[in-house]
This record gives C-alpha cells, sequence and structure tokens, in this order.
C-alpha cells in the first residue's frame, strides 16, 4: 500500500495518555517530525484513565502478541527517566492460588512464560510468604514468581516521551477538545476542535475510553465498552512503616489475589488494592464530564463501598494485618473493554488515514505505539496483530448491545480460569446454520466461534463409543472434550459423515478483471480453466502469511474464495481497483466485484471412503474419480438442490464441499441424511475434524501460522510460483530457514497437550506448540510447533501444567501419505 513519503507526513493523534504519548515517541523516532498530539484535558495529567492507573505490570498471558506488547513496554519504559527515577520500578510481580484449580492454572501459565520468553518460577506458600509476609500463606497452594514485572510510572512515561517526542518536532496542545474529523474522497483531512482545524494527513484516535466519541465524529465504529473499576488505599500500615523509599512507593512484588478478583500494591506505607468482583458498572463516554466539570478528573467516579465490601473482607483474609486498618480513599476508575478482551488497533477501511489506537492498557501500551508506528511508516508491524486488528470483527458482533454484553463479561472473567475452547454464554445463540435444528435433533454439543454456534460432536453418536480403547485424560484436557469424538473421527475414516462448514467465510470475486487481480493478491497460479480450484496464500510485502486461500474458479470471469476471517476481504478491498467504502463488500473501479457471500450460503463436507456411495445416487453428473478430479468444482443438482462441488479434502478422506444457498440448506442435510442411512453415514463435529486435520498436516491460518512467518518456514511453499508477480514476492527467500513448523508425536499413547506449550530441546525451551489434538487414527498425540530446523526422530519434551512429556519430532504428512484416502 502506498504511503505518504514519511517527512512530510501530517498526524494528528488525538488523545495524550499513555497510549498517545508513546505513539508520538515512536512515530518521531521514525522520522515523522510533524506530529501534533491534541488532548481535551491539562497536562501531562489530562484526566483519562493513564492518570488514575496503578501501572501493575504482568506480562504472561495467553496471547503471543499481548505478552510480547508488554514486554516492549517493560523494557521501554526501564530505560526512561524523570528526575532520576526510571518509569518502570521491576519489583517482579506474584500471583498465589488459594484454589486447586487456580494452582493447575499458575503451572499453565508457566509454560506460557516459557513458550513467550518471559522468566518465571513457580514458588512453595513459604516462599511466597517471604517476598510478602503480611501473606497468610496457610490458605495458599503455592504461587508464581516472575521477577522482570513491576510498575509502569505511567505519567512519569508520559512526561519523558512527550520531552524526547517534542525535541524531534512533535507538540503537544492541551485543552483542545476535538468536534470533527474532516474528510474528503473517502480520506480523512482534518481534526477539528475547539480552538481550531488542524489538517492532517493520518489521524489517529488513542482517546481511551472515549474512543466510540472520536469515532462518531469520523463515521467509523469503535467496539469499547467503558467500565468503572474499584481501586482504593488503605491507611498507613505499622506493618510497611520505613519499608519503602517515599519515591519508589514500592519493594515488594505486584500481587495477584484472581481467586478473589483482587490485585495489590505497595504506595510506600499505604496498600493499594484493586477489585474486578463487583458488579459491571458501564459508562456512557458521550455523558462523562469535561475535566473542569468533574469532582476529580473524568475517569475518576465516585467510590460505592457497598460494591468493595466483600473484596476487603478477602483482603483482610489473606493480608490479615489489613484488619486493623480501614480503607482510606477510593475511587471507581473508568478503563475500556472489548467483546474480546483485546485492543482495536489499525486504519479503517471506510475513512482512510484515520486510525485507531483504543482499548489498550498501561501494561501494553509502549508495544502497542509501535506497533502502530511500525503499521504507519513501514505499512505493517514488525508482530501479529491478527487478534488485535479492527477488521476482526463480524458485522453481527458490532452491534452496541452485543459490545456490551460481551464487555461486561469480559469485565466479570478478567481473572476467571479460562480454557482455551471455553466460550462466552450470551448472547447464544445469534448465528445459526440452517442445519441447527438438525443438529440439536443429533444432540449437538455447541462451542462458538466468530458469533456462530459450532457442533463440536453429537451425543448422538455416543452408542459408537462403545469398545474404543482411549486413554483416560486429565480434567482440563477433558473440558469441551468427549471420547464421541473418537468414535466420530473413526466413523469418518470409515465410512462417511456430515460436516457443518458454514462459518467458513465465502468471497465471491467476479468481473472482468477477477483473474488479474486475485493473480496479482495471491501466490498460487490461478489462471486455469473453469472448475479448478487452488490453495493459494495471501502475503503481505515482506512475505508474511496474512492468509490461506481456497479459490474455485466457476467461471471465466467468477470466482469463489474460501477465505478465514473478516480482515481477508477488508485486505483484498483495500487493495481492489479502486478500492471501496462498504464492509460488506462493492464494485470497485477496473472490473472487480468482491462480495461477502457466507451468511447467504451454507455447506456441508460430506468426507469418508463411502463419500461417493452416498452423493453419486443423488446426482446425474459423473462424480467418479476420473470425471471429477481432485480440486476441482462444478455446479450440479444433489436431488432437488443446486449445489456448487468442490472435492476438497480437510479431512485426509475422499469425499467434497457441497455449496447451496441458505434457504436451501435444510433441504441439502435432510437429502444427505436420507441417502446416507444405508452407508452408516453420522454428523460429526470440528473435535473429530482438528484431529483428521492435524493427521493429515493441514495448517490453519493465525493458530499455526501469521503474518510473522513465511510459506517456506510454514511448510506451504508448495503454493508459491514465483514466475508470476503477486504481492510479497520479492521479499521471499528460498534459502534455509531458521525456524519450521514442525511435526510431534507424543511419545507416550496416554499424553494429550492442548497447544502454547513450550518445547525443550536438552533442557532448554526452543519453541512453542500451536495447534495439538489426539490423533485417534495414529494412537498418539499430534503437536505442531516452531521450533529451529531438527532432524526427523530427534526426541524433546513439552510442558504440560509442570510435567515433563516426551516427543519426536515426525515426518509428514503423518496419516497416508501416498494420498490413497483421497485420490480414488
Amino acid at each position: 500500500m502506498s504511503r505518504t513519503p514519511a517527512n512530510s507526513s501530517r498526524v494528528v493523534v488525538i488523545g495524550a495518555g499513555i497510549v498517545g504519548c508513546s505513539l508520538a515517541d515512536e512515530l518521531t523516532a521514525r522520522g515523522w517530525s510533524d506530529v501534533t498530539v491534541l488532548e481535551q484535558g491539562p497536562l501531562p495529567a489530562p484526566g483519562g484513565s493513564t492518570s488514575h492507573a496503578p501501572g501493575l505490570v504482568f506480562q504472561t498471558g495467553p496471547s503471543k502478541t499481548m505478552t510480547g506488547f508488554a514486554a516492549y513496554t517493560v523494557q521501554k519504559f526501564g530505560a526512561l527517566d524523570v528526575d532520576g527515577l526510571p518509569c518502570f520500578h521491576p519489583v517482579g510481580g506474584l500471583e498465589i492460588a488459594t484454589t486447586e484449580a487456580r494452582w493447575a492454572d499458575l503451572h499453565r501459565k508457566a509454560g506460557l512464560a516459557a513458550s513467550w520468553g518471559v522468566r518465571g518460577e513457580l514458588l512453595t506458600p513459604q516462599q511466597c510468604k517471604q517476598l510478602w509476609p503480611m501473606l497468610d500463606e496457610t490458605m495458599l497452594h503455592g504461587g508464581f514468581h516472575t521477577p522482570d514485572d513491576g510498575l509502569a510510572r505511567a505519567l512519569p512515561a508520559c512526561r519523558a516521551q512527550m520531552a524526547r517526542a517534542g525535541r524531534r518536532g512533535a507538540r503537544f496542545l492541551e485543552r483542545h477538545t476535538v468536534t470533527g474529523i474532516e474528510r474528503a474522497g473517502g480520506r480523512v483531512t482534518g481534526v477539528v476542535t475547539d480552538r481550531g482545524t488542524f489538517p492532517a494527513d493520518h489521524v489517529v484516535s488513542a482517546a481511551g475510553f472515549w474512543g466510540p466519541v472520536i469515532g462518531a465524529l469520523a463515521g467509523v465504529d469503535v467496539p469499547l465498552l467503558p467500565l468503572a473499576h474499584q481501586y482504593a488505599r488503605t491507611e498507613p500500615l505499622p506493618e510497611l512503616a520505613g519499608a519503602n523509599d517515599a519515591r519508589t512507593e514500592a519493594s515488594k512484588p505486584i500481587l495477584r489475589f484472581q481467586d478473589r478478583d483482587l490485585y495489590f500494591r505497595e504506595h510506600t506505607d499505604r496498600i493499594g488494592i484493586g477489585s474486578y468482583a463487583h458488579r459491571p458498572m458501564p459508562v456512557d463516554p458521550f455523558t462523562v464530564p469535561a475535566f473542569d466539570e468533574s469532582p476529580v478528573m473524568p475517569s475518576s467516579l465516585p467510590f460505592t463501598e457497598d460494591d468493595f465490601a466483600p473484596s476487603w473482607q478477602d483482603s483482610i483474609g489473606l493480608l490479615p494485618a489489613l484488619a486493623g486498618s480501614r480503607i482510606a480513599e477510593g475511587f471507581n476508575g473508568v478503563f475500556s473493554f472489548t467483546p474480546d478482551g483485546m485492543p482495536v488497533l489499525g486504519e479503517s477501511r471506510d475513512l482512510r488515514g484515520f486510525w485507531l489506537a483504543e482499548a489498550v492498557w498501561v501494561t501494553h501500551s509502549a508495544g502497542v505505539a509501535k506497533a502502530v508506528a511500525e503499521w504507519m511508516t513501514d505499512g505493517r508491524p514488525a508482530v501479529d496483530i491478527h487478534e488485535c486488528d479492527l477488521s476482526r470483527f463480524e458485522d453481527a458482533q458490532r452491534s452496541p448491545a452485543y459490545i456490551a454484553d460481551r464487555g461486561a463479561r469480559n469485565f466479570i472473567e478478567v481473572y476467571d480460569v479460562i480454557h482455551p475452547l471455553q466460550p462466552m454464554e450470551q448472547p447464544r445463540p445469534l448465528r445459526t446454520s440452517p442445519f441447527y435444528a438438525r443438529q440439536q435433533e443429533l444432540g449437538a454439543y455447541f462451542l462458538e466461534g466468530g458469533g456462530w454456534e459450532r457442533p463440536h460432536w453429537y451425543e448422538a453418536n455416543a452408542p459408537l463409543t462403545e469398545g474404543l480403547a482411549l486413554p483416560e485424560r486429565d480434567a482440563w484436557s477433558a473440558r469441551y472434550w468427549s471420547p464421541i469424538a473418537a468414535a466420530e473421527a473413526q466413523a469418518t475414516r470409515e465410512k462417511v459423515a456430515l460436516y457443518d462448514m458454514t462459518p467458513l467465510r465465502r468471497l465471491e470475486v467476479t468481473g472482468p478483471d477477477a483473474l488479474a487481480f486475485l493473480q496479482r493478491m495471491t501466490t498460487n497460479n490461478l489462471r486455469k480453466k473453469p472448475g479448478a480450484v487452488t490453495y493459494t496464500l495471501l502475503l503481505d510485502e515482506t512475505g508474511g502469511i496474512r492468509s490461506d486461500l481456497t479459490v474455485a474458479r466457476l467461471g471465466p470471469d467468477r470466482f469463489q474464495v474460501g477465505a478465514n476471517s473478516p480482515a481477508d476481504l477488508d485486505w483484498l478491498l483495500r487493495h481492489a481497483p479502486g478500492g471501496t467504502s462498504r464492509s460488506s463488500g462493492a464494485e470497485s473501479g477496473g472490473g472487480v466485484q468482491i462480495r461477502d457471500i457466507t451468511s447467504g450460503t451454507c455447506c456441508i463436507g460430506v468426507w469418508g471412503p463411502l463419500a461417493r456411495d452416498l452423493v453419486q445416487p443423488l446426482t446425474r453428473d459423473n462424480f467418479s474419480h476420473e470425471a471429477f478430479g481432485y480440486f476441482r468444482a462444478r455446479q450440479t443438482h444433489l436431488g432437488h438442490v443446486p449445489v456448487t462441488a468442490m472435492r476438497l479434502s480437510y479431512v485426509g478422506e475422499l469425499g467434497w464441499e457441497l455449496y447451496t444457498t441458505a434457504d436451501l440448506g435444510l433441504r441439502l442435510w435432510d437429502t444427505l441424511w436420507a441417502a446416507g442411512q444405508e452407508h452408516g453415514v453420522i454428523a460429526a463435529g470440528r473435535s473429530a475434524f482438528n484431529s483428521l486435520r492435524l493427521e493429515k498436516g493441514y495448517r490453519a491460518w493465525g493458530v499455526d501460522m501469521t503474518d510473522e512467518h513465511t510459506p517456506y518456514e510454514a511448510g506451504v511453499g508448495f503454493a508459491v510460483r514465483k514466475d508470476k508477480e503477486f504481492v510479497g514476492r520479492d521479499a521471499l527467500d528460498e534459502g534455509p530457514v531458521g525456524r519450521k513448523l514442525t511435526p510431534l508425536l507424543l511419545d507416550d499413547a496416554a499424553a494429550v497437550v492442548l497447544g502454547k506449550e513450550p518445547v525443550y530441546l536438552d533442557g532448554a525451551p526452543v519453541g512453542y506448540v500451536t495447534s495439538a489434538a489426539y490423533g485417534y487414527t495414529l494412537g498418539r498425540c499430534v503437536a505442531y510447533a516452531w521450533l529451529p530446523p531438527l532432524a526427523t526422530g530427534t526426541g524433546v519434551h513439552l510442558e504440560y501444567f509442570g510435567e515433563k512429556v516426551p516427543a519426536t519430532v515426525a515426518d509428514e504428512p503423518l496419516f497416508d501419505p501416498k494420498m490413497t484416502h483421497i485420490l480414488k
């Protein structure tokens, strides 16, 4: 994508909190000196969330990206100082467990820390008490200590970065309230304030919980919910008298008591207590008073003592010395939550040049700012940010009601032990396929993804588990799992099964320039006759994998594209000739139309050795291998239903993906179900599907590979044709790679891992697991991991809840390397 030449770009950042100040510093460090930061409040403490943030930085979490953002924040703020004090105080972090479930989760968290490169150690209750003498160690099962975590001094960090950015040419203007966003021709052109207008080539909303207000001025949705969160300080405590320097305030680790939704930090001779245990308290950002009209500041609301009372008793239980004290002061501080708990970053496609850097906590602030600055100046961040990309949300996830429901739920669950498969309970069901009623009749166990109800197994198949010899599972891996998945996988390998593939995204690309456009955008050769289906990749300009696609040429100027997320549609529309400003896709200049057809269509995967026996009697067309080869498509009828049939398989068995319109979906299901009865057809769910695809070595974008990886590292170089021009081609290097997506087989037939576990070689961490599932056909758990290149047969071990699990590097595909199950 073209960018304005660096030194001439005029940037206006809205908001001088920790994100806005960090972004100004990062932009000016990259040579973009014409940066104006507008702030409605007084500087350097303008009254947003930064002004009251307690500054706790725990780096480790399930997201590699967010952990990296936090690590950079620690590094950067540790190198900044104001008045002789660093802006980060590495007192360490201590998370304690008072339940067996939490203690197990801390073992899992220790594994995540090892995967992402964060130092950490599990401690006994006695060791925890040595770090925090006020603890009642009899309550504890143990703790997890991270010595490099600590306290960010947010306001001094703002001051330091303001000064440095100012020396490079940036200006920070206080008491400028934004009243409008100017635009022309689909681009932002300026920011209107109560004190004048500021022309701009780029505008970044870093307004914190005011983000929806700024977004409304620009006509851009900002899916976040401001919520109040309680924070209180005790009276001076004799136990802390003389323990801490008044300037640094703290010497003990920041403390998390997540079993009661609490955290603690020292304030010299007092203790600060933060609570998420209370009811969600949403705040309307459009009604928050201005700084001068606020009793304290806009982000600080009156303390509601009744909400805090249970947390005070829980605090006394953990820290008995508090029984002789009381709460001296407190407030309800406002900050931001999104439907999935992640930041909202990136440039709007509806208004080019308008960027969001919203729903960012101090913990991740500098890392986010660096990524956004790289995005603006270089065209892409240096790290994968697909979890944070503003385009990730489905249309159904953008309603105010959905944002409110999910944002509040994220507040409630912020310290909960969350299983990686655990769905939120509301609002459900939101999106259902046309087969939903039949799935319910079969006892489908639904999980949720992208708003879709997705069957993971069917209770109707429970009788098929009789006689299956399966290893016993631990409590964690047994959650959201059933032995029925093994029976469904076996039935797929031996007979035939129906899979609901409706939630997978489908795009239609048409027009006289459709072929040329897709040839330019993707890595493989699509210049084939109608009826061809091609696996191909979307790359960014650096050769990173933005997505993998399955492209079917249904006519000379008509293509159906199987994609992964809303970001794929966004990427294609941004690059289409003339672009578009419509979220659903629209005609673009140059003869290319791109349309998301997912909601109006549906898909059933029919897979298994008896798939042809099921499908062939329903159609007059020849479905033999010779007449309908692998990776081919045709339009036909099955019974009364017009379908687009594609001979593809994501499970490693013979079969077809069958597409029709949503109104005919139920008829298609019933037609296939009736025809399949003589063949023992079953409905099968995502749990079996994931096992089968890993046995075959099929990648899942966003899990196994992202834009941090190249095709040759990820093992999908076969989808690259360098004899044509495409985005990212010139950046690709076919030479030796320093890391590879590597298949592992766990040595113990009873062992199971789930993903994100660290991998050790000779006792040292060398990588991490991406996807993992038990391979029921192989009788072993399969794990794919990012590792340095290792020879087949090399022994490694994974860490699962503190246990060392031996595994061996294997050749892929692990199942049916000669493709005899598919090519028949």
